[in-house]
């Protein structure tokens, strides 16, 4: 408990500081499983499909390009931003994102299972089905985002802010949180794992709208 005089607070994210050198434009055909692409520009090109299992990007900007079914499994992306990309099925299972912004994407079904987050952004568009189920995230922000249905079962959140974010039948079950802020949330609809909070951050509304699947959750019946 804090002492007399302190208020204990919760840990802000510490968000990327993206700063892109001068790009060169993506001139190759596909993406190559193990590649390694640097400093470059991927700007409205059509990647649905494309292979690029184990692939590593460093400052590199990924703009209104096409990822349906593309397959980024254990892919590396570091200092880079995606801006505007959409697509269905997008396979980042078991990747690794480091000081990136994701921006205005529109995506379906993107796999990010067993993916490590750190430092990272994701700021504005819609994602549906987000599968982040045993993904450890640290010093990530959900800001101005819609996420429909995102199943974060089993993971670990560490300095997690989800700010201006509409939160549609989250997954928390088996959730492992420290320093995860709720409190800015425009919607915070919680499917399963209200259990699981412990190490969250919420508002006073935000309890009184949960408050029935957490008397639930302890057994607890309300009768007048």
């Amino acid at each position: 408990m804090a002492s007399k005089g302190q208020q204990r607070t919760v840990k802000a994210a510490r968000r990327p500081e993206v700063r892109l050198p001068e790009l060169v434009a993506w001139q190759g055909g596909g993406l190559e499983p193990d590649g390694d692409y640097d400093g470059l520009e991927f700007a409205d090109l059509d990647l649905a499909g494309q292979e690029g299992i184990g692939a590593r990007f460093m400052d590199c900007a990924v703009r209104r390009c096409v990822l349906d079914e593309a397959g980024l499994s254990k892919a590396r992306v570091l200092d880079s931003v995606l801006e505007g990309v959409r697509g269905v099925g997008t396979d980042l299972s078991g990747a690794s994102l480091r000081d990136v912004e994701l921006v205005d994407a529109r995506l379906g079904g993107v796999q990010l299972h067993g993916a490590v987050l750190e430092r990272v952004v994701v700021r504005g568009g819609k994602i549906d089905y987000l599968n982040l189920r045993k993904a450890r995230l640290k010093d990530v922000v959900f800001e101005g985002c819609v996420l429909v249905e995102p199943d974060f079962g089993g993971a670990v959140l560490e300095r997690v802010e989800f700010r201006d974010c509409a939160l549609r039948g989250v997954d928390f079950s088996g959730v492992r949180m420290q320093d995860v802020d709720l409190r800015e949330a425009t919607e915070l609809g919680i499917a399963r794992g209200v259990d699981a909070l412990a190490g969250a951050v919420i508002s006073p509304a935000q309890l009184f709208d949960l408050a029935p699947a957490l008397a639930a959750q302890l057994g607890l019946r309300v009768e007048a």
